[in-house]
């Protein structure tokens, strides 16, 4: 009997510690899409080292070009992905009041409207996987997965997000948290 398909849109893939050496090394990646097509997604602990002003020629608000841009995977690292949350978000296409958008325009548009609870991250490329890729990773073990939420996409350090989430997980996953950057430190 063929297994049901299980969509882990809105969902965290975290490192499980078999990446060493890879882009995904320790990274937490949000599932945005992920059907029988394939899925794609964003590392959202990965920053560039630039600003989004830097990085993207545009007429957008100050507020936008002095945001930090993330590399959101290895795929296509000129393309332009975002995620934006507000308190009212109707059409939000990853999780409740969490949207994903591609558009220049659109994300122009973000940056010249006002809203006290309005939350942004830029991203530059992505993450993908061809049909049955992803399913065949998560069989190897080579991810773990953690429901997500809006806090922990925006309101947690980039840099601790990895860590944290595996301490949240609990007593089996405490000791791959504290494993050195580089095993030779051990």
């Amino acid at each position: 009997m063929a297994e049901e398909f299980k969509s882990l849109k809105g969902h965290l893939l975290l490192d499980g510690g078999k990446l060493r050496g890879s882009f995904f090394h320790r990274t937490v990646v949000l599932i945005c899409q992920h059907d029988a097509e394939g899925a794609m997604g964003l590392v959202l602990n990965r920053a560039s080292g630039k600003n989004v002003g830097e990085m993207i020629v545009a007429d957008m608000a100050d507020n936008l070009k002095k945001q930090p841009l993330f590399l959101g995977g290895p795929v296509q690292p000129q393309a332009l992905s975002f995620l934006h949350t507000d308190e009212f978000l109707f059409n939000a296409n990853v999780l409740p009041s969490l949207n994903l958008g591609h558009s220049l325009d659109d994300l122009v548009e973000l940056g010249e409207s006002f809203s006290a609870t309005q939350q942004v991250r830029i991203f530059a490329g992505y993450a993908g996987w061809s049909p049955g890729q992803l399913d065949e990773e998560l069989k190897r073990d080579a991810w773990l997965t953690h429901p997500s939420s809006i806090d922990l996409v925006f309101n947690t350090k980039p840099d601790e997000l990895w860590q944290m989430i595996l301490r949240q997980k609990g007593w089996k996953y405490r000791l791959l948290s504290q494993t050195p950057e580089d095993l030779s430190w051990n």
